[in-house]
């Protein structure tokens, strides 16, 4: 198998290892286009490897942390999910993606112990992944610091207006630097999306695997009849 550009060797040996023999459209995509610096509004179905593809253009941003301390170094990559389920879906793609490797990752999501979390907080996480609710409780208690940020994930953002959490991604977003860079993930480009986009992406790169009326290739449908 060639070695995927960029990307480290642990992690390309992690991906042949759980059979990858080429990357999805969306992971050729961004990796293609090289969006390592850039903002990125990228639309892509469910299914599609999308955060494969966001945990390949990440890894840069983790690497280049700078030498201080391990126990003084705070997130440099913080990715919010609409919901708790989507987010340890996520996690545990990410958890091979990155296993056998230096990369740690914390969760911080609704409905999941806040000790155990918190314990987990003080391993010094080179990656933040959580919830708005129980990121924007966190904020306001003090017990994350986002003030090294990087990059900033957000995934199936257009879940995340229609549950109605604009407040609270305003409010996270505001506690990380302005010069971060944000990478938005969306099934579609609707005008919310777009509004969210124009407030917190500069000059973004747009990226779209969405063919109209195309079925997801990974999905099987099957009809079942019950009395």
């Amino acid at each position: 198998m060639k070695s995927f550009v960029n990307i480290k060797e642990q992690i390309d040996a992690n991906l042949e290892l759980r059979g990858y023999k080429e990357l999805t459209p969306i992971q050729k995509a961004i990796m293609e286009k090289d969006i390592s610096g850039q903002d990125a509004l990228v639309s892509a179905q469910t299914g599609s490897g999308k955060t494969v593809a966001f945990g390949l253009s990440i890894v840069s941003d983790i690497l280049n942390r700078n030498s201080e301390s391990k126990f003084t170094k705070l997130p440099s990559v913080l990715i919010i999910a609409p919901t708790r389920e989507l987010a340890l879906q996520v996690q545990n793609e990410l958890d091979w993606l990155y296993s056998r490797t230096s990369i740690c990752i914390v969760s911080c999501v609704g409905g999941m112990d806040m000790r155990t979390e918190k314990r987990n907080l003080k391993k010094f996480p080179d990656i933040i992944l959580g919830t708005p609710g129980r990121l924007k409780d966190y904020l306001e208690r003090e017990v994350i610091n986002l003030s090294k940020v990087k990059v900033v994930v957000l995934d199936e953002a257009d879940e995340m207006l229609n549950l109605g959490f604009r407040e609270e991604l305003e409010y996270i977003l505001s506690q990380t630097p302005k010069e971060r860079r944000t990478l938005l993930f969306s099934a579609t480009f609707s005008k919310q999306i777009e509004k969210l986009a124009s407030k917190f992406q500069n000059n973004a790169l747009r990226i779209s695997t969405v063919e109209k009326n195309k079925q997801h290739i990974d999905i099987e449908y099957h009809a079942i009849k019950v009395t």
